[in-house]
Formats: structure tokens, sequence, C-alpha cells
């Protein structure tokens, strides 16, 4: 599904998920090579992207237990880009610097390649858990005219899973910022349509266009004009948080089964849903509050993401990148039986 940002957000488009087998990178680098053609990048450039992404199936290949590759590509309103993630259940990565500065693997645990993955990439971070497994981000840019790529780190990016089996996915998330009287305001929408294959995404993509094409800045205002738009469909559980960065609160109304959260170190702070179906049944709506720290993090994530998951599981992990940030909860704590999709707000530029 498509991810819906604006000048401090990113689009995300044509997701490609490559499991972990003997052609991986075989097939991984014949879908960066077509999705960096795809945003023009020249040959040299796409040479690149396939070289990094060739290392990073390798090295799955060859020492994880299980993992996976996600291919996609982003924009921004004047340019785009081939986003790599890389995850894993495996041995992790003792000293992660030592594997960047030297690109080699050490007592047979993940690290090859990790070097020349970063020197190719424009935009690259890693985080690993030891004995748990490893999430890499790499992101290339199509460089325009200007020559120049994008400096700035969004707000907020999100990541969709489909369940094993399917090519498509029920789940669905967009976001926006505006600016606030004393700066940045970033509302998030996920969104997880009942059951699972095309209907269930017919649903979570009307849920995202309506989104994308909604002006209110009230959740509860949001919610509501969802659930007419998803009038028709099999219906989906919905939740929207409006992070108001400057004053350090969160605002949330979710109907269903979406978790929704502010951690802060090693907190959670719960956000409640209400029962019903956006789109069916529409209960009487709430919007609850929590206070957001001013390094905190909002997660909106659906049930294909177990719940038990605690900050304190994922040490380091919460002053990373958005988008790395999600594929680790992902990765860890996704279930291959069910869609899943997750959503991040920094409270703090990345």
């Amino acid at each position: 599904m498509n991810p819906v940002a604006d000048g401090r957000g990113i689009e995300a488009e044509d997701v490609v998920w490559i499991r972990l087998g003997a052609a991986l990178d075989a097939v991984a680098r014949r879908e960066a090579a077509r999705l960096a053609r795809r945003v023009g990048m020249p040959a040299d450039r796409v040479a690149q992207v396939e070289l990094a992404v060739t290392e990073a199936a390798t090295n799955l290949q060859k020492h994880a237990k299980d993992g996976s590759l996600a291919l996609r590509v982003v924009t921004l309103p004047d340019r785009a880009a081939v986003e790599l993630i890389s995850l894993d259940n495996g041995p992790g990565i003792p000293d992660l610097s030592a594997a960047l500065a030297d690109g080699t693997s050490s007592r047979g645990t993940l690290g090859v390649g990790l070097g020349s993955i970063a020197r190719c990439a424009d935009t690259f971070d890693v985080h690993s858990l030891p004995h748990a497994g490893t999430a890499l981000l790499a992101r290339f840019w199509s460089v325009q005219g200007d020559g120049a790529v994008p400096a700035a780190e969004p707000w907020v990016a999100g990541l969709t899973r489909p369940i094993s089996g399917e090519s498509v996915c029920g789940d669905s998330w967009a976001a926006r910022t505006d600016e606030g009287p004393g700066g940045p305001v970033v509302t998030a929408m996920m969104c997880d349509g009942l059951g699972h294959g095309p209907l269930a995404a017919l649903a979570a993509e009307r849920a995202r266009a309506a989104f994308r094409n909604n002006s209110h800045r009230s959740p509860e205002m949001i919610v509501r004009a969802l659930h007419d738009q998803l009038k028709g469909t099999r219906g989906a559980a919905v939740a929207v948080a409006r992070a108001d960065l400057s004053r350090g609160v969160v605002e949330h109304c979710g109907v269903g089964n979406i978790s929704a959260c502010a951690v802060h170190g090693d907190k959670r702070s719960t956000l409640l849903s209400l029962p019903g179906i956006v789109g069916h049944q529409m209960p009487n709506l709430r919007t609850y509050q929590a206070p957001l720290e001013r390094d905190g993090v909002v997660i909106l994530h659906s049930d294909g993401l177990s719940d038990r998951w605690t900050p304190a599981s994922f040490p380091g992990l919460f002053g990373r990148r958005p988008a790395l940030i999600a594929a680790q909860i992902l990765g860890q704590a996704g279930v291959r039986r069910d869609d899943a999709g997750i959503v991040v707000v920094k409270a703090t530029a990345p």
C-alpha cells in the first residue's frame, strides 16, 4: 500500500518482498535494477544499487536463519529513490562499528558487505539485536538536475508486508505533516482491512486514498470521514494519531484492533481504541491523549504484529530513523499468518 507524506515525509509504492532462499541474490538484483531504471537512474547508479542489494542478499544467504528483503520506490515531490530493507532472525552483529569499518564477518555472524552497502547508499542505518536479528535500511536517490540528494529525513515512515502466499497486503498506512503554531504536527493513519487478499487490500487502499484527500485535523473527524468512504467494502480497523511535536502531546482515535502507543525510553503508554468496524459498525468515537516526550516515538501497528513487544526489547532502536524502527519491530514482532503494517512518528528530527 502507498504511504502518503508531504515535504517532511516520503511516499512509497511498488513494495516487493523477497524471502530468503537459494535464488535470493539473483531475484533481488533483478528487482532492484528494475526499480532503479524506473526512477530514471543512469547505468552506473543502477550498478551501485545492484551491488548493494546483492551484498545484502548474500549476507542473508550465508548467515541468517530466516530473513527477507523488501525493495520499494520512495518519492518526494521532486525526486525518487530505491529503498532496500533487510530483515533477519539470526545471530545479530556483535560489533557494528567493526563490521562497517572493514566489511568483514566475525565468528560467522552477519557483517559481510555492510561497509560497501553504506558507501553506495545516500541513507544508511542498521540495528542489530544479539541472538535475535538485524534490520538494515539503505536508500538510493536518483539525483536530479541540481546534483543534490535530500538531506533531511522524514518525521514519519511505515512498512507493510502481505501474509505469506499473497501478493497484495490488506494493511495500509498514510501520513502528512502540517506546520502548526509552534512547529510540525504529524498526522498518521493505520488501516487493517478485514481478512486478507484483494478485498482486504481494496478496503485498505480506499482508506489510504480517503486520508490523503481529507483536510480534517481532528483524528475523530478523520475516522468519521473514512467510515463514510469504506461503506460498501468489507470494512477495516483504523487508527489515526496526531502528534503535535511542539506541544508534546499526541491525540488518538481508533476503532478495531490497531495497537497504538507512545514510547519514551523503556516506557510505553498505550493509546486505546474502541471496538467496531470502520465502514460497518461505528461506535461513539472518543479521542485519547498522551504526553509525547521530546525524544519520544508514536507507533501504530496492525494485529499482524504481536502486541507483546516492549521498548526494552529493542535497546538503541528508538533513536534511529523511523523507517528502520518500523522495519525492526515488524521483523521481530510480525507474524507470517497475517498481513502486517506499522507506522512510526518521531518527535524529533531523525
